[in-house]
């Protein structure tokens, strides 16, 4: 009997490291009225004197990690979020200043703690989409616990972990959720727990939401939990997309068409690349198997060195609020950081 001389896969157990140049633009210049509701919020929370409404007796002040997450980036999120109010804006991010106090995003909830999550691989990052987007990998047929508040601190955990790998000029997760081998969906509460969560502390956070598999039956599911989905993330929901030897689709007409680009907001007509993408359950060229005592460690290393680097960072760029996320990623990837006049205004805080 022949064999053949193609030399096998080579299995892989860690993460992608994160595209030192992937396919995305610097941030473009605002306008002036959107450069005006910018300074207003800006200036809200870089006043010196600025306390959290609602905190607790002297505890009011924000911390550093609270200073960086209010990036530009970060700001210019919510504003959009909001539809340029920017009232509602400033509420909006205290609400989420003090929910991640409140969820335990800077206490409770770290690696150890959700790691009993993990041990299956029922989530995992790897790889990026064509716009160099973070894959997030959701396998419900690998649950292995009972539902609970843990559960949701490890979806909470596992997206802060893709915001660490996103690259300079990204800042939306590309969602991948595969419904083979008689995956079962969470209940009603827990998955509009999960989408409270993610619209209202996360917005502007999702890019696509790509869903293999899905049976006919779990239709009804998607059907009950519609309602609470807002209308922009249903549009970059991608059902059962279409793989080819060039790569996965969002469809077959859109690869037809030879679509290159979108409505605003929308995911391109080919969203991964198949070196980016992995073979079970999709068809990638990585083959990608989910080792928990390889893996586990390797992401919580690369997510802890990358964070600590963002840190320095931003501290040499002033450390306040109003920093460009961009500018730190880039003085990561560079190595050095930028000319402190790319980084645009910010406020300075005492």
């Amino acid at each position: 009997m022949s064999s053949s001389n193609s030399p096998l896969p080579s299995v892989i157990h860690i993460p992608l490291p994160v595209p030192t140049h992937p396919n995305v633009p610097p941030p473009r210049e605002l306008t002036e009225q959107e450069q005006a509701e910018y300074d207003l919020v800006l200036a809200h929370f870089a006043n010196p004197d600025y306390v959290l409404p609602d905190a607790e007796p002297g505890k009011g002040a924000l911390m550093e990690e609270e200073h960086m997450w209010l990036s530009h980036e970060c700001i210019l999120r919510y504003i959009r979020a909001t539809k340029h109010d920017v009232s509602e804006s400033i509420k909006r991010l205290e609400g989420t200043l003090k929910w991640r106090r409140d969820f335990g995003i800077y206490t409770t909830i770290t690696a150890e703690h959700v790691e009993p999550e993990a041990l299956t691989g029922k989530e995992f990052l790897f790889g990026y989409d064509t716009r160099g987007r973070p894959g997030l990998y959701m396998c419900p047929s690998r649950q292995n616990t009972e539902e609970g508040p843990r559960q949701i601190h490890f979806v909470v955990w596992m997206l802060e972990r893709a915001v660490d790998l996103m690259g300079p000029g990204v800042e939306t997760l590309a969602l991948m959720i595969d419904y083979a081998d008689k995956a079962k969906n969470p209940s009603i509460s827990t998955a509009r727990q999960v989408l409270n969560i993610l619209q209202t502390h996360y917005p502007e956070r999702l890019g696509a939401a790509l869903i293999a598999h899905l049976p006919w039956l779990l239709h009804t599911f998607y059907k009950l939990i519609t309602p609470f989905i807002d209308p922009v993330t249903r549009t970059k929901m991608i059902f059962n997309p279409v793989k080819d030897d060039n790569g996965l689709w969002r469809s077959a007409e859109a690869r037809d068409k030879g679509e290159g680009t979108t409505k605003i907001g929308e995911p391109d007509a080919k969203v991964f690349e198949l070196d980016q993408l992995v073979s079970d359950g999709w068809s990638g060229s990585q083959t990608f198997v989910y080792a928990h005592n390889v893996y586990w460690p390797a992401l919580v290393s690369t997510c802890e060195a990358r964070r600590a680097e963002m840190i320095r960072v931003w501290r040499q760029l002033g450390g306040v609020v109003g920093i460009k996320e961009w500018d730190v990623k880039a003085g990561v990837r560079d190595g050095k950081v930028p000319d402190a006049n790319a980084a645009g205004p910010a406020i300075g805080v005492s």
